[in-house]
């Protein structure tokens, strides 16, 4: 089997990461095809929303260390790694205006915790446990971790996190905002699904919209903000869709959304 699979059903597109011997640590390799993936997802339409786990007990544990002591300890071999590489990833995922989802089925360590954050919604099982973890080996955050986590769970608690590397459970990590949800080990599957089925659901063009003028919003200014949402909305309501809700409202049945 592949160390990375990618597979489309019920309108979501599945990324497993699939070394569970290694805990699912993720080669260069690895790299290539995950970000093909989320590259394939924003241009489906078959596709509305896409969620990223591990196969085995573990999420990610970050880059491999045997790939990463191949690049050597040259500053620039270094350097270009991580931005013709790893970073493809990040690009890919800030790309995709679909929901991206992160469904943390065990251990996210390093760059595999990273990877969690630059999505948009995580989702943990009961026993999982993250850590931001460089520090640990000498390192900095080097996949987004210094971007990312103080965006989430403010400046101070990313420091704290970033600075000691210490592990943080399930219930701190909904406690602090870094998790949505918490769900029991044995219901994870199911619950993710029921969660992904819920946006699947939802009418794609407003979806997409939303999460564009949400991420857009966050570095505009007020006035910005409101006019790019005036815009999305003199859009989203002449389409299909925003006839359909309508209609089905009026009429008291679900809707069936087209993306259109």
């Amino acid at each position: 089997m592949a160390d990375l699979e990618y597979t489309v059903s019920d309108g979501v597109g599945t990324i497993v990461l699939n070394r569970p011997h290694a805990k699912n640590a993720f080669t260069f390799a690895m790299i290539d095809q995950w970000a093909a993936a989320l590259r394939s997802a924003r241009t489906d339409p078959t596709v509305r929303a896409v969620v990223l786990t591990g196969a085995g007990d573990a999420f990610c544990a970050g880059v491999d260390l045997s790939v990463l002591e191949a690049v050597g300890e040259e500053p620039l071999a270094i350097k270009r790694m991580l931005t013709h590489g790893v970073h493809e990833v990040a690009r890919a995922a800030d790309d995709l205006d679909k929901p991206l989802i992160a469904a943390i089925n065990g251990v996210a360590v390093g760059a595999g915790l990273d990877m969690a954050l630059m999505c948009d919604i995580r989702l943990m099982t009961r026993s999982a446990r993250v850590s931001e973890g460089y520090i640990k080996l000498g390192l900095v955050p080097g996949d987004g971790g210094c971007y990312y986590l103080p965006r989430i769970v403010g400046m101070q608690r990313a420091l704290e996190l970033l600075w000691t590397g210490d592990f943080v459970d399930a219930e701190e990590a909904l406690r602090i905002g870094l998790v949505s949800h918490v769900y029991e080990d044995d219901d994870f599957g199911d619950s993710r699904d029921a969660f992904l089925a819920k946006l699947v659901r939802q009418p794609p063009i407003n979806v997409q919209m939303i999460k564009r003028a949400a991420y857009q919003s966050a570095d505009a200014d007020l006035r910005t903000s409101l006019d790019l949402i005036s815009s999305h909305m003199g859009v989203v309501y002449a389409t299909h869709d925003a006839r359909e809700a309508r209609d089905a409202l009026r009429e008291r049945r679900q809707p069936s959304f087209e993306g259109r």
